[in-house]
């Protein structure tokens, strides 16, 4: 308790609630106030300048990060004969069909990310109730769904990251771990940006990125001057 007191005196004296700050030092608060005994996640909140009333101004998609996520991604595919030969040699640690269903509607959930083939939705497509609510149903929009399942198998485990927007507009994903160096955050955090520049809606008037924050799983949330960003 008395760390935490500490901590959070220490926070207080450092971070300004609405300071925007320019991105390394934003970064590097970040990292000093991950002190944790386990990984702690580097996440980013971005506010988007998008009516969530209305369907066509959703943003959701996928990215790769250049260095990664920092987490190791397990794969579930669903897809046969070559395509099932394909994701085992591509990493993926659950492969099958019917099998593969029977075992998720156990409550077996017991991966990351779930793929499929196209041929396969047949099947995928009667989990809807189960992997739905957990953000796990497959989808072509971001790569979930895909004819080249050892690509899709290979980019989920080399920092792809799927975003979508809330209720409130804005889109939370994780940019790294507080292991990471600042430049590796940095370069993450603006493949992210970039991608989500490039699936704004063409319905979306007026500012688009209004606010872009970072914070460490347990750490504050620090504002950023968009101004540093490189996007």
């Amino acid at each position: 308790m008395a760390r935490n007191t500490k901590k959070n005196k220490l926070i207080k004296a450092k971070v300004q609630v609405d300071k925007d700050y320019p991105l390394d030092e934003a970064l590097n608060l970040v990292k000093e106030f991950a002190v944790a005994k386990f990984p702690e996640s580097i996440d980013v909140a971005v506010k988007l300048g998008i009516d969530v009333k209305k369907s066509d101004q959703m943003v959701r998609g996928a990215t790769i990060l250049p260095n990664g996520t920092g987490k190791n991604v397990t794969v579930a595919v669903f897809a046969q004969g070559e395509q099932a030969d394909a994701a085992k040699s591509a990493g993926a640690e659950h492969v099958g069909m019917d099998e593969l269903a029977e075992q998720i509607k156990k409550g077996d959930l017991d991966f990351d990310i779930v793929i499929a083939s196209p041929d396969a939705m047949k099947v995928v497509g009667k989990l809807g109730q189960v992997l739905g609510p957990k953000g796990l149903m497959p989808n072509p929009k971001v790569g979930t769904v895909s004819p080249d399942i050892a690509q899709a198998v290979t980019n989920a485990k080399g920092g792809q990251v799927r975003y979508r927007t809330d209720k409130s507009g804005i889109v939370h994903c994780r940019i790294g771990s507080n292991n990471f160096e600042v430049g590796a955050l940095r370069e993450n955090l603006n493949a992210l940006l970039v991608a989500l520049k490039k699936a704004k809606p063409s319905s979306s008037k007026g500012v688009y990125m209004k606010k872009v924050s970072i914070s460490s799983t347990m750490g504050p949330g620090i504002n950023i001057d968009q101004v540093s960003l490189e996007i």
